[in-house]
C-alpha cells in the first residue's frame, strides 16, 4: 500500500498489483475497513523501458503485461465486491502514450490495453453506482523517475546476434539520444497528476478521463484520434530515427 486516505467515513487506497500485496491488502480491508465503507481504489503500479519490438525479450513483455496491465486487473477484481457495495470509485493510471509510441512500444501496449479494460468496466459499473476514471499524464519522467535515461551501449550489448546483424551502433545511439532528449523535457510538476487523482476520487461529478499534459502533447493526441493513421505514421516516422541502417 502506498497511500491511504479517508473521505466522509470511507477509505481509499493506492495499491501495487502484485499477488502478495493484493492478498494482504484485501485481508486487511475486510478485517478493519469494511465496517466503515470502502470509498475508492487507485491502480497506480507501472514500469517503463525503451526499445524497439525486436530488441526486447518475451520475458520482458510478460513482465510488463503482468505489472502494468494484469496487476491493475488483479487488484480491481479483488476489491470489486466492496466497491460495488459502497458505490465507490476506481481510478486507473494510464498515459497519453496509449495513443502513440515513440520508442517505448511495450509501455504503450500496456496502457492502451488498460484503457480498453477501463472503458468496459466503466459501462458495466454504472448500474451499481461505481464510477471509473482514467488519468492520462503526459511526459512527467523527471518527476516520477519511471523511466531513467537509457544507455546506447547497454542496449547494444543486450541485443541478440540476429538484431545486431540488422541494426548498427550509430542507429541505436541516435535512438537513445532521441529518447533521452524527450525524457529531459519532462515536467517536474508531479502534483498536477496527484491533483487529478484526488479529483477523480473526491469530485461529486468526476471525469471519465483526465488528460494531464502540455498543450503540444494534447495536440498530438488530437491528431492521433481524428486524423487517418497514415498521417500519424508520417508525423512519427519523421520525428523518429533519420539514421540509415547499415
Amino acid at each position: 500500500m502506498q497511500l491511504k486516505s479517508c473521505y466522509q467515513g470511507f477509505s481509499s487506497l493506492v495499491l501495487f498489483g502484485c499477488h502478495g500485496v493484493v492478498f494482504f491488502s484485501k485481508r486487511c480491508l475486510l478485517r478493519y475497513f469494511s465496517p466503515l465503507g470502502f470509498w475508492g481504489l487507485v491502480n497506480n503500479a507501472g514500469i517503463s523501458t525503451f526499445g524497439e519490438t525486436g530488441w526486447l525479450s518475451m520475458e520482458k513483455y510478460e513482465k510488463f503485461a503482468d505489472v502494468n496491465l494484469l496487476g491493475s486487473i488483479r487488484t480491481t477484481l479483488a476489491f470489486l465486491p466492496l466497491l460495488r457495495k459502497y458505490k465507490g470509485r476506481i481510478v486507473f493510471m494510464s498515459s497519453i502514450i496509449a495513443y502513440f509510441t515513440l520508442g517505448n512500444g511495450i509501455y504503450s501496449m500496456t496502457k492502451a490495453a488498460i484503457e480498453k479494460f477501463c472503458d468496459a468496466l466503466r459501462l458495466e459499473m454504472k448500474k451499481f453506482g461505481v464510477q471509473v476514471c482514467i488519468i492520462q499524464p503526459g511526459n512527467y519522467a523527471r518527476s516520477t523517475k519511471i523511466q531513467p535515461p537509457v544507455s546506447a551501449e547497454e542496449i547494444w550489448n543486450e541485443l541478440s546476434e540476429e538484431e545486431k546483424a540488422v541494426y548498427n551502433k550509430e542507429y541505436v545511439q541516435e535512438r537513445a539520444d532521441f529518447f533521452n532528449n524527450i525524457l529531459s523535457k519532462g515536467s517536474t510538476n508531479g502534483n498536477e497528476v496527484v491533483d487529478a487523482m484526488v479529483d477523480a476520487l473526491m469530485s461529486p461529478a468526476p471525469k471519465a478521463r483526465y488528460m494531464v499534459a502540455k498543450l503540444k502533447e494534447k495536440a498530438l493526441v488530437f491528431v492521433c484520434a481524428l486524423f487517418p493513421t497514415v498521417v500519424m505514421d508520417s508525423v512519427l516516422s519523421y520525428a523518429l530515427s533519420k539514421v540509415k541502417l547499415a
